[in-house]
């Protein structure tokens, strides 16, 4: 068996453990935590994956993130998928969570954000290429076609929170 997730209903609540790759074939509902790494500066951590990537290969996105274990918090979550793909410890504070129908498969989507202020050391099998863009870069590269579709959702709705709801500035 591979990679165990929770099966989660339309209410986000568990089913049942699943392998995740079963999951997606079967189309069930599972659980993504995603990070938004901001700098001090209110810059964008953006990055390519690589072109031998399982999932989007080649291309760019504004989150990091992946599929939550059995039993983990989106919040624990994001935070095991920080360290692992930018070697940055920290927790990620929690921004929003909606379903989505997903590229690959259906899930909830657990969107945190973090400011990042010691250097990033990404995980060559997850990044790569990396660079910190202005709010203004990132809207124009999330609209090109190599973006990771099913971030571009997410950056819409993130964008969209009213400066007061949003955690971090």
């Amino acid at each position: 068996m591979g990679e165990l997730v929770d099966r989660v209903d339309e209410q986000d609540q568990v089913l049942g453990v699943v392998d995740r790759a079963e999951a997606i074939r079967q189309r069930w509902l599972h659980r993504i935590a995603a990070i938004v790494c901001r700098d001090e500066d209110g810059r964008f951590l953006v990055h390519r994956r690589p072109d031998d990537s399982s999932r989007f290969p080649g291309r760019y996105n504004w989150m990091l993130g992946g599929a939550a274990d059995v039993g983990e918090s989106y919040e624990e979550a994001a935070a095991r998928e920080l360290s692992e793909e930018v070697g940055v410890h920290a927790a990620p504070r929690f921004v929003l969570k909606f379903l989505r129908t997903g590229a690959i498969s259906p899930y909830w989507l657990g969107l945190h954000e973090v400011v990042i202020t010691s250097p990033v050391r990404p995980s060559a099998e997850e990044v790569a290429w990396h660079g910190w863009l202005t709010e203004t870069e990132l809207e124009a590269l999330v609209r090109q076609g190599e973006f990771v579709p099913d971030a571009r959702e997410a950056f819409d709705r993130y964008r969209d929170l009213s400066r007061a709801e949003r955690p971090l500035r």
